[in-house]
């Protein structure tokens, strides 16, 4: 009898481990097809959410090719410069907004096309600085991580020799910027630096003008030493959002004359910004666009983010 009771019982444990491995299999089955079905899903939406944002990119293009059509200037009164409305698409929604980025410093003007420092260009980089509350050397520090040389320029420059010191050790980039962000990598730069003069910079291909229509109050202040806080004031006053009627009018009596040649009040450069949700998917889409003298707009970088 009681080697039958011990048959039994091991009978009963054997049958309650493989029972308890059943169910343990099954749950991770289970979980797994639910986590690959999530997962599907998932990869559909964003797929979804990015074919939107091509798509609104490529209405962008269109609302841009006729604004050069109906207008020879560009001004923040205009249908590009406001913000994109919400609008409601298959299980989420889309919205987003562009920006003229010639209303910004391009710090690829610092070289000049002989490859040599743009003086008058870092002279203005300074000014910016200086109206954003700065330190004006991070004017030099810049052109110095542009330029093809590895010559550190006085008194404020940084080349390898400095940046192979430090931890992790890299070295310039010793070429014009794609991303004006890389100015993060400078000498002596900081994160609230940087999130204070991101607003006001761009990395655009070649030199590039100010659209004084459109740039922010720092960027205009930064056309000429003795413009003052007041005449900005004035000025983006003057323009409201239909733009300076008379450029010269605006700008002779505050500037010097070979700044008020460069002047601009077009731009070729834009900045689209497209947030799409599909579900619980959100990607922000950014597209730098390049318009052409006649009309055709292209993309030329493109990034993407998702949470």
């Amino acid at each position: 009898m009681s080697r039958r009771r011990q048959s039994r019982g091991v009978a009963l444990i054997t049958a309650l481990l493989i029972m308890a491995l059943i169910a343990t299999l099954t749950y991770t089955l289970e979980w797994n097809n639910a986590l690959d079905l999530r997962r599907t899903v998932v990869m559909l939406n964003r797929d979804q959410a990015v074919q939107v944002a091509i798509g609104a990119e490529s209405w962008i293009q269109m609302i841009l090719r006729q604004d050069l059509e109906d207008s020879d200037t560009d001004h923040l009164g205009e249908i590009w410069a406001g913000d994109l409305p919400g609008l409601p698409i298959d299980g989420g929604e889309i919205f987003g907004a562009i920006e003229d980025l010639q209303g910004r410093f391009n710090v690829n003007n610092l070289i000049g096309s002989d490859g040599k420092v743009d003086q008058p260009s870092l002279d203005q980089f300074q000014r910016l600085l200086l109206a954003l509350e700065l330190d004006p050397r991070y004017a030099g520090i810049t052109a110095d991580w542009i330029d093809e040389n590895q010559d550190a320029a006085f008194p404020d420059g940084a080349e390898d020799a400095i940046y192979t010191g430090l931890t992790p050790p890299y070295r310039t980039a010793n070429q014009t910027l794609s991303s004006a962000s890389e100015l993060g990598a400078i000498e002596g730069i900081d994160k609230d630096s940087m999130d204070i003069l991101l607003p006001h910079i761009i990395a655009l291909p070649g030199r590039t003008g100010i659209n004084v229509n459109t740039a922010t109050g720092p960027v205009l202040q930064s056309l000429d030493e003795n413009l003052s806080q007041a005449d900005i004031e004035g000025l983006l006053t003057e323009r409201e959002e239909a733009g300076f009627g008379d450029l010269g009018r605006s700008f002779s009596t505050l500037v010097k004359p070979e700044v008020l040649n460069q002047l601009e009040e077009t731009s070729n450069f834009f900045q689209l910004k497209v947030i799409v949700r599909v579900d619980t998917v959100l990607i922000t889409y950014y597209s730098i666009l390049e318009r052409g003298p006649r009309g055709d707009v292209t993309p030329i970088l493109r990034s993407l983010g998702t949470t």
